[in-house]
């Protein structure tokens, strides 16, 4: 028998901080956990709430996939550095979601392999990052108001920089999540269109009514002092649009460009493994039909490359970071320019 959300058992995981309390708290999320390691161990999800009066509870959350450092880094700094006072409501913090993933360096967690993104809503009975995710969904989410996950293109993208919405059934919820991302104060705000959302930390908010903005700030496994100045100036813009923090929203000097992703003709995937040759570079704007990359057979020599085309006018939004290709890799994503963003 399959039991329903409302029958599951509670969350295996216990909180240190008490999320009801004014004040500044460092604690843990912890999870027990029994490896060759260790037999009785858990796993140690660093935390921080920050609380003062009454207001809403904005959810930050960083470290989704662990090789992705922009949201990592601006979360870590935020949690030693926001005081009470500054705060109308509560800021809840979570730098690191997935930690084995971050600790490891890797997009998934080396303790059972689970794309935490992949893994929502989750499950207390399954793995160690089901059981993450279910924690999210069932606690975390639901005393939250307003959630911000932060991205960025790993070790495998490369992608501009951007604060994202999607579209949902709901438009008062899109409308208000979309001028969030806009709000983020990213060079660029898009709506984003999803592969296959049905199993991410946003869908999983995001059908409890919550208000959800994601990014996607760089890539490469690294960050860049570009990269995490955005993060940072949007995190604080975050707050300051949802009214948690006082303040003016600060926007990129050179304004913002707004984005569309109306379908999966966006992405431009590789059926064929080889070395990669983008002929376009992020930003670049493209036309349909136009070729955009080169795949070479490294098996042989003296074989002309695979041609791939753009199936759509926009500009280059992501690429993929390593020359190395395989089948059924995303090689590039291109995305529509367009004049407003509405609902």
């Amino acid at each position: 028998m399959t039991l329903q959300p409302n029958q599951l058992r509670p969350s295996p995981i216990s909180a240190t901080v008490d999320f009801d309390a004014d004040g500044v708290q460092h604690g843990f999320l912890k999870l027990p956990i029994s490896t060759d390691e260790s037999a009785w161990g858990a796993v140690m999800i660093p935390i921080t709430v920050v609380k003062n009066g009454e207001g809403p509870t904005a959810l930050l959350t960083g470290g989704n996939h662990g090789d992705e450092y922009e949201g990592i880094t601006s979360l870590l700094k935020l949690s030693s550095t926001l005081k009470a006072e500054e705060v109308s409501g509560r800021v809840i913090i979570v730098p690191c979601m997935n930690t084995p993933a971050v600790m490891a360096g890797k997009r998934t967690s080396p303790m059972d392999k689970g794309n935490l993104n992949r893994s929502f809503p989750g499950d207390p009975n399954g793995t160690v990052t089901s059981q993450i995710a279910d924690y999210f969904t069932r606690v975390l989410a639901p005393i939250s108001d307003v959630v911000l996950d932060l991205h960025s293109g790993g070790r495998t993208l490369d992608i501009l920089p951007f604060g994202a919405s999607h579209v949902l059934d709901d438009k008062s919820q899109q409308q208000a999540a979309l001028e969030g991302a806009k709000a983020f104060g990213a060079p660029y705000a898009m709506v984003m269109f999803e592969l296959d959302a049905e199993k991410l930390f946003d869908t999983a908010c995001e059908r409890q009514g919550k208000v959800f903005v994601a990014t996607e700030l760089g890539g490469g496994g690294t960050s860049t002092p570009q990269s995490i100045a955005i993060a940072e100036r949007g995190v604080r813009n975050f707050l300051i649009h949802y009214g948690l923090v006082e303040g003016s929203v600060e926007m990129p000097e050179g304004g913002q460009m707004y984005l569309d992703m109306p379908d999966a003709s966006c992405y431009v995937q590789s059926q064929h493994s080889g070395v990669l040759e983008l002929l376009v570079a992020l930003g670049d704007k493209v036309q349909k039909g136009q070729t955009i990359a080169y795949i070479y057979d490294m098996t042989r020599s003296g074989t002309a490359p695979v041609a791939y085309k753009a199936e759509r006018d926009g500009i280059l939004m992501a690429r993929r970071a390593p020359s190395l290709i395989n089948m059924g890799d995303t090689l590039a994503v291109i995305a529509d320019v367009v004049e407003r963003l509405e609902a």
